[in-house]
């Protein structure tokens, strides 16, 4: 039997009729660090279910709300409710200092899940189907992510043409997003006492060459609907020895490889491999990146709408998840990405605003910037 839902005088209130900047600020302030987004989750509920123009469902932390019109275009809205956690000491409760509103969550992504909040309380007749998703855990491991869970198991409820991902972007359009993975290169040697190197061989030393590759390797840019890709290959560890009189017989590199996505998981680490043959690679995580559609009827209007800037998302979201889903998907979104996780973490209010307005306008069908 599901648990008895909480009683209303225990769910923080949050008022969807008021400025978003308030409305940021309030749900900035009931804390959701990763796991422990259940009172977060409950005030969402709680908000959207007054609005009779929408149909809201609960999964577990995430919560589900849709438009049924029968319009001819389902779009998503979608942002996470967890947060990292917080600095020390703790950067809640916000404060709102010359414009700008501080605190865990102003950027990632509580100013985003606020605008959506907004967008779904204003837009009562929009020109397009909406469904927007307020889900649990993407800060974590892929297992507890809302999204990921609610992709497998209802996947009916994630159904739609064109996604938006309303992570941090600086108000920008940042398309699809680039794929990564992380693999051990192992330089091998011959055990020895240190006292006598010549009867062994340093797998230490060894790495030199796998570092050198490294040094030497030209990161491609690749363009991808029109979009250009940085892709990069970074040492990010170095592993060996037993002990300080043994000649090491392992030496491991860790390798992170940024991919663009007009190639998959798959095909990156056979580029990988090529690049360190004659080493032995073990793939420890690898997640595809999604392209961003930008040539699709939806998309192209969602950007004419907004009339803002367009670019690559260089980093990893959850937008490869809509993807995975057959589903294009964009990044847009209030505050710097450079503050996310930062314990000086702020936002200027404007951005609020100004996404918005540019949302509201996007989903009333109405187009160009005013």
């Amino acid at each position: 039997m599901p648990p008895s839902p909480p009683s209303a005088a225990t769910v923080p209130a949050l008022d969807l009729h008021g400025d978003v900047a308030s409305l940021t600020a309030a749900i900035c302030d009931i804390e959701s660090v990763s796991r422990q987004e259940g009172a977060l989750a409950d005030a969402v509920e709680a908000a959207l279910r007054p609005l009779g123009h929408l149909e809201v469902l609960r999964d577990g932390n995430s919560v589900v709300a849709r438009t049924r019109l029968g319009r001819d275009e389902r779009v998503i809205l979608a942002g996470h409710l967890d947060t990292v956690p917080l600095a020390d000491p703790p950067n809640l409760p916000t404060r709102l200092v010359g414009g700008e509103l501080w605190g865990r969550g102003t950027v990632d992504m509580k100013g985003g899940v606020a605008v959506a909040l907004r967008v779904a309380a204003q837009a009562t007749r929009p020109a397009r189907d909406l469904t927007f998703l307020f889900y649990e855990c993407e800060e974590i491991e892929a297992q507890f992510n809302g999204l990921e869970r609610i992709g497998r198991t209802a996947p009916e409820l994630l159904a739609g043409d064109f996604a938006v991902l309303l992570e941090p972007t600086s108000g920008a359009v940042e398309g699809g997003c680039k794929g990564t993975l992380r693999v051990d290169v192992a330089a091998r040697g011959v055990a020895a006492h240190s006292a006598r190197p010549w009867k062994g061989h340093n797998a230490i030393h060894e790495a030199g060459t796998i570092l050198g590759r490294l040094a030497a390797y030209e990161p491609q840019v690749v363009a991808v609907d029109g979009l250009d890709y940085h892709e990069a290959m970074q040492a990010v560890g170095i592993s060996g020895g037993i002990a300080g009189n043994v000649v090491p017989d392992l030496c491991t590199v860790t390798v992170n490889y940024r991919f663009a996505p007009d190639k998959d998981a798959a095909t990156a680490l056979e580029h990988v491999r090529r690049l360190f043959e004659g080493f032995d690679c073990t793939l420890r995580d690898a997640a595809d990146g999604a392209r961003p559609g930008l040539h699709l009827p939806a998309a192209q209007e969602f950007v004419e709408a907004l009339g803002v800037p367009v670019g690559p998302k260089e980093g990893w979201t959850d937008v490869a998840r809509f993807s995975a889903l057959g589903i294009p998907a964009v990044n847009y979104g209030p505050g710097d990405p450079n503050l996310a996780h930062m314990d000086d973490e702020r936002c200027p209010v404007q951005q609020y605003a100004d996404a918005e307005a540019a949302l509201l306008r996007w989903a009333m069908g109405e187009t160009g910037r005013r």
